[in-house]
């Protein structure tokens, strides 16, 4: 018998067996949530997108919640304590339903969560973690302003000592979450330094405006934080850090998930225009049977799974404790962008209908445009891979 007879047959969905890298576990984590996305989101996300709304928003973080989605990556506190890769494909899938569902859980568990855990005190993880876990309490992450993004260190939002209490004051833009959050996690300016304060929504003085009119993310809650002299006791703010280490960790445990979800609406992408250009028919044959679909389908399949090979490379360095922000910042440049370009791509061979939403494609290319920007701009993260590479700090 030769050698190429004991071969498996060639995957389409799956071209350079990357499948064969994950455990029963692995698997089982993956399709629960694939199969939760399919029966809870894919139904009505058109719908959603289209009216620019998130119906039931409290009701998926639960449902969410009960499959162990919402911090699923730390342990304790009703948190799953999955693997970075479980969490990973977890977040793929997420957002092969739609960027603005992955937001909400990255959200929830890579920025609100991981802070309380990382940073808080026992009282606030035992009074916040659970309830986050289990969907009960929504969390946001209140660190960009309207005048300050890329540079987070010029933040005005600013807390006072007032005798035992602490009185915050300022605004946050651009906040998922933020109208239905039970609880904020605010990074402000204080006479100590950069801090983080743990702030229940329904304090006197806050308040979460949604933003409406956006053409990305359509189906996310994105709402602006205002404060206006929120006093908080003396225990509210995060002990265990000082300075924008705590908020740019927290961003980093999020940018991990982005570098998985963005091949996730890749993925879907790409899927639809491979079925479409096998069904399509011009000139007396389907489109997929054409030399130059045949490239763009190539071409497209080779940044996809090469995007999800680097993901699932990331995952299992920050399994092993040893994962860098610059390889972070490595991923999420990467596979963004290459996200983009496969939306595009896969727009021009689904012609005229690509720009429908009877089909995903317009729908993740303009959540991606979001997505490209949030958690560290193209431009900042070719800034941290040039410092990296040179050791001179091009940022200011």
């Amino acid at each position: 018998m030769s050698a190429s007879s004991k071969l498996p047959p060639f995957d389409p969905a799956d071209p350079l067996g990357i499948d064969d890298l994950l455990d029963p576990e692995d698997l089982a984590i993956r399709d629960t949530v694939r199969t939760w996305a399919a029966d809870r989101v894919l139904p009505h996300i058109a719908d959603w997108y289209e009216r620019g709304e998130l119906p039931g928003i409290r009701e998926l973080a639960r449902e969410l919640g009960s499959i162990g989605a919402l911090g699923m990556s730390l342990t304790g506190y009703g948190c799953a304590g999955a693997t970075a890769v479980q969490y990973g494909l977890a977040c793929l899938e997420l957002e092969a339903a739609d960027s603005g569902i992955r937001s909400l859980v990255s959200v929830q568990g890579s920025l609100a969560m991981y802070a309380i855990w990382k940073y808080g005190s026992e009282e606030q993880k035992q009074r916040w973690l659970p309830s986050m876990a289990e969907g009960s309490t929504i969390g946001c992450f209140g660190l960009t302003e309207p005048d300050h993004g890329s540079d987070p260190a010029g933040m005005r939002t600013y807390a006072k000592r007032d005798g035992g209490d602490w009185v915050l004051t300022g605004r946050k833009m651009w906040i998922t979450n933020g109208s239905v959050a039970g609880v904020a996690v605010v990074w402000a300016q204080t006479d100590e330094g950069i801090r983080g304060f743990v702030v229940p929504t329904d304090a006197p003085g806050f308040s979460a405006p949604e933003i409406k009119h956006k053409w990305s993310l359509r189906a996310s809650v994105t709402s602006e934080l205002v404060m206006d002299a929120v006093r908080l006791p003396a225990d509210a703010v995060l002990p265990e850090v000082t300075g924008l280490k705590g908020p740019l960790s927290c961003l980093s445990h999020a940018r991990y998930g982005i570098v998985w979800g963005a091949m996730g609406a890749a993925r879907s992408s790409f899927e639809a225009a491979l079925d479409y250009a096998r069904t399509r028919e011009q000139f007396g044959k389907p489109i997929g049977g054409f030399q130059l679909t045949q490239a763009k389908l190539a071409d497209m399949a080779l940044e996809l799974h090469k995007g999800i090979l680097l993901a699932h490379h990331l995952g299992r360095r920050m399994d092993a404790g040893t994962l860098r922000p610059e390889q972070v910042s490595f991923g999420k440049l990467n596979n963004v962008r290459e996200a983009i370009e496969i939306c595009r791509t896969s727009r021009t061979i689904l012609g005229a209908n690509g720009i429908s939403l009877e089909y995903p494609v317009m729908r993740h290319a303009t959540n991606l445009e979001s997505v490209l920007t949030y958690e560290g701009t193209v431009e900042m993260h070719q800034l941290v891979l040039g410092k990296a590479l040179t050791g001179l700090d091009a940022f200011r």
